[in-house]
C-alpha cells in the first residue's frame, strides 16, 4: 500500500511539472513585455461545466424561511431531508434514494468529511454567511476539480460570502439578531476588511440558544386502525446552545488566487429521542466541538494550464451521555481527525479539448473510550483522469476515478485493501442554433466504503458489511428563455428521468437514540425517478415584481434483493413516491412577501409496506414579510416569519414529531 501512495503522488506531480515546463519559456517571454493591470483568477477551463445544476443564491435564499443549510436544501428536487425535529435536531440529506453517504457536501471547495458515521449534520451550518448553494447530480461536471469529487453520486457546493467593497469604504460590518418560538435567540455578526488591493479578510460569528420546547401531538393507531395513543404534549430535552466562528483571508495573485479558512463550531444540546409507547422524556445529552482549517491555492500558468492545491486538517470531538433511568448509563467520548491533501491540474490540448489529472490523499482516525473499541484509522487515495470536449453544439466529459482504501485497527486483523475504478460519461447537446433548449445525459458508477460506525462500533457496527455500489443513468432537458421588455422576464423548465441501481445498499435506522444506529445491507435496490423544476420571473411595473419556483419529484425505490422476502419490490423506508416544493415571492418598493410550501407523500418506515408501517403525507407552509429601509446611513431589514402556517402535525422520521405553528422576527443591520 505504501508503494501505491508513492506512485499516485508521483504521477500527479509529474503531470503538473511536465505541463508547467512546456509553458514556462513562453510565459516568461510574455511577462517581460506585458504589465498585468487586472488579476485573472483562473483559466477558462474552470468554467466548462457540461450539465446545468440546481442553484439557490442571493435573493432566492433570502426568500426562504431558512436559517441553516438543511432548511434550504429542502427546496431542491431529488433530495430528501431527514429531520429529527426542533432547532437542534439532527438534519441529514439523502439524494435520489441512494443515501446520505453518496452525497458530498463541499464548503468553499473542500469536502466536509465524517468517517465516523458519514452523517454531515447540516443543521450546524448557518446560512448567515452563505452566498450560494448548488446541487449537482452525478458530479460537478467540470474536470478541474479534486479527484475525490469524481466519486460522489451527487454533490452540494456551499459557497460563503466573498468580500466586496465600495471604492472609498475599506470595510463592511453586518449585525443580525432574531427571536423565535421555543425561546430561540439568534445573534450573528460579519466583519470584512480590505487589507490591501490584493488581500482582504473576514470574520463571521453566530450564536444560537433555544429551550427546544414546542407543542406536538402524538397520535398512533393499532393494527386494526383503532386509536392506541392520542396525546398533546410539549417536547422536552431539546435545548441547545451553539457558537460558530469562521475566519477567512482571501488573496489574489497574477492569474490566480488563494484562500485560508479557519472554522469552529461548539455546541451542547439535549437529544429528545424517539417517542415510543407515549414516553417522551429522555436523559440524553451531546456536546460537539468541531474545528477545521483549510487552504486553497489556484493559479493559471498560461491560457492552457491551470493547477489547484488544497490542504485541510479537521478535528471533531463528540461527548455523548445518556442518564435515562430506564436504560443503561452511557458516557462516551469520540475524537475524529482528518488530514486531506489534493492537487488538480488541467491542460488544454486544443481550444475545445482539455484533460485533467487529479490526486487526493485522505487520512482518517477515530478514538473513543467505549468498551472494546478497535481504534480504526483509514488511508484513502484517489486519482482521477478526465477529459472534456466543447465542440459547437456538443459538450462531452468522460472521467475515471481510482479509489484505493486501506483500514487498520488496533485489535482486529486488517482486512484487505479495496481498489475500485469508477467511470463516468456526461453529454450535453444543443439541437438548435439557439442555446435556449438542450438535452443532457450521463452514466456513472460510484462506490463508497462503510463508515467506522457501520463497521466497528461495539454492539452497533457490522464487520460483515459490504461496500456499497451505485450505478446511475440520467436523461434530461432544459428550456430557458429571457425577455427584456415583457410581463414575463424569464422562465426556465428542467426535467430529468433517471434509473439508479444500488448493490449492497447500507441503511441506518435510529435505535431509539438519535446518536446510535442499527446497520443493515439491503442488498439490491432499483430506483426510478423523475425530477421536474420550473422557475419564472414577472415584472408588471418597475416597482413590482413576482418570482416563482416549483419542483416536483417522483421516486420508486424498490428492494429487489430476494424474491422470497416478504418485502420484495417494496418501497424502501422513508422514500415517498411523490414530493415537491414551491417558492413564491413578491417585491414592491421596500416590501417583500415570501411564501414557501413543502410536500412529502405517503411512505413507510420499515422494509415491509404494510398498514402498521404506513406514514401519511405531510406538508408545511411558511410565510415571511420583509421591510428594508435606510436609517442614519445604515441599511436595515426587518423580517417577520410564520412557519408551519397551518399547524400541521407530522413526523419526518417516525416518533420524532415536528413543531407546530411557530414564529420568528429578526433585524439585519449593515454598516
Amino acid at each position: 500500500m505504501q508503494s501505491v501512495h508513492f506512485f499516485l503522488a508521483c504521477a500527479a506531480l509529474f503531470f503538473a511539472a511536465s505541463a508547467h515546463g512546456q509553458d514556462t519559456k513562453r510565459q516568461l517571454a510574455l511577462d517581460s513585455v506585458q504589465h498585468v493591470r487586472e488579476v485573472v483568477v483562473v483559466s477558462k477551463n474552470t468554467f466548462r461545466e457540461v450539465i446545468p445544476s440546481q442553484k439557490l443564491d442571493g435573493a432566492v435564499l433570502e426568500r426562504l424561511n431558512a436559517h441553516s443549510v438543511a432548511d434550504a436544501l429542502r427546496y431542491f428536487s431529488g433530495l430528501q431531508i431527514k429531520d429529527y425535529g426542533g432547532v437542534g435536531g439532527l438534519k441529514t440529506v439523502n439524494i435520489r434514494s441512494m443515501g446520505t453517504n453518496h452525497l458530498g457536501i463541499f464548503y468553499d471547495g473542500i469536502e466536509l468529511g465524517n468517517a465516523q458515521n458519514g452523517q454531515i449534520d447540516l443543521g450546524q451550518l448557518s446560512l448567515d454567511n452563505v452566498e450560494e448553494i448548488t446541487l449537482y447530480n452525478g458530479q460537478k461536471s467540470a474536470i478541474f476539480q479534486p479527484a475525490s469529487d469524481f466519486g460522489n453520486a451527487g454533490s452540494v457546493y456551499i459557497r460563503t460570502r466573498t468580500p466586496r467593497f465600495d471604492i472609498n469604504k475599506p470595510f463592511n460590518l453586518r449585525f443580525k439578531a432574531g427571536r423565535a418560538s421555543s425561546d430561540t435567540y439568534r445573534l450573528s455578526g460579519l466583519w470584512e476588511n480590505r487589507l490591501s488591493q490584493a488581500v482582504n479578510a473576514s470574520l463571521s460569528m453566530g450564536y444560537l440558544t433555544s429551550s427546544g420546547k414546542y407543542r406536538f401531538r402524538y397520535l398512533r393507531h393499532n393494527q386494526d386502525r383503532s386509536v392506541a395513543y392520542d396525546t398533546t404534549a410539549i417536547r422536552q430535552n431539546g435545548d441547545i446552545w451553539a457558537l460558530r466562528a469562521e475566519a477567512n483571508v482571501h488573496g489574489v495573485i497574477d492569474h490566480g488566487m488563494w484562500n485560508w479558512k479557519a472554522y469552529t463550531y461548539n455546541s451542547q444540546r439535549g437529544i429528545p429521542g424517539a417517542i415510543v409507547n407515549n414516553v417522551w422524556r429522555r436523559g440524553e445529552r451531546q456536546s460537539d466541538h468541531n474545528h477545521f482549517s483549510q487552504l486553497r491555492f489556484q493559479k493559471s500558468f498560461s491560457d492552457a494550464f491551470s493547477t489547484q492545491w488544497l490542504a485541510k486538517y479537521a478535528y471533531y470531538h463528540t461527548h455523548y451521555v445518556n442518564n435515562d433511568p430506564t436504560q443503561l448509563p452511557v458516557n462516551n467520548t469520540y475524537k475524529q481527525q482528518e488530514i486531506y491533501l489534493s492537487t488538480a491540474n488541467v491542460l488544454e490540448l486544443m481550444p475545445n479539448w482539455s484533460v485533467s489529472l487529479s490526486y487526493d490523499f485522505k487520512w482518517n482516525k477515530l478514538d473513543s473510550d467505549t468498551r472494546l473499541f478497535v481504534f480504526p484509522h483509514r488511508f484513502s487515495n484517489f486519482i482521477s483522469l478526465a477529459t472534456a470536449i466543447d465542440y459547437r453544439r456538443l459538450k462531452l466529459q468522460a472521467s475515471v476515478l481510482g479509489t484505493f482504501v486501506k483500514d487498520h485497527t488496533r485489535t482486529m486483523v486488517d482486512e484487505p485493501s479495496h481498489s475500485v475504478f469508477s467511470p463516468a460519461l456526461f453529454v450535453n447537446l444543443y439541437p438548435f442554433t439557439s442555446k435556449a433548449f438542450s438535452f443532457r445525459a450521463f452514466a456513472k458508477k460510484s462506490f463508497r466504503m462503510p463508515t467506522f460506525n457501520e463497521l466497528y462500533y461495539t454492539e452497533i457496527g457490522n464487520a460483515l458489511l459490504k461496500p456499497e455500489t451505485a450505478v446511475q443513468y440520467n436523461v434530461g432537458a432544459v428550456w430557458e428563455k429571457t425577455y427584456r421588455a415583457s410581463l414575463i422576464r424569464g422562465f426556465r423548465l428542467q426535467v430529468d428521468g433517471y434509473f439508479n441501481s444500488m448493490s449492497d445498499k447500507i441503511v441506518a435506522y435510529p435505535k431509539g437514540q438519535q446518536f446510535r444506529w442499527t446497520m443493515l445491507n439491503l442488498g439490491k435496490v432499483h430506483i426510478k425517478g423523475i425530477d421536474l423544476q420550473a422557475e419564472t420571473t414577472m415584472q408588471p411595473s418597475p416597482e413590482l415584481s413576482f418570482t416563482g419556483r416549483l419542483q416536483y419529484t417522483y421516486q420508486q425505490a424498490r428492494d429487489v434483493t430476494n424474491p422470497s422476502d416478504s418485502y420484495y419490490k417494496h418501497q424502501i423506508p422513508y422514500i415517498p413516491w411523490h414530493s415537491g416544493s414551491a417558492i413564491v415571492g413578491a417585491n414592491y418598493k421596500q416590501w417583500q412577501l415570501n411564501y414557501s410550501f413543502i410536500y412529502a407523500g405517503k411512505r413507510y418506515n420499515q422494509q415491509e409496506n404494510i398498514v402498521y408501517n404506513y406514514m401519511p403525507a405531510w406538508y408545511t407552509s411558511d410565510l415571511s414579510l420583509v421591510y428594508a429601509f435606510n436609517w442614519q446611513g445604515l441599511r436595515c431589514k426587518l423580517t417577520a416569519e410564520v412557519n408551519n402556517l397551518f399547524a400541521q402535525d407530522y413526523d419526518v422520521i417516525l416518533n420524532y414529531p415536528m413543531p407546530k405553528r411557530n414564529y420568528a422576527i429578526s433585524i439585519d443591520i449593515t454598516l
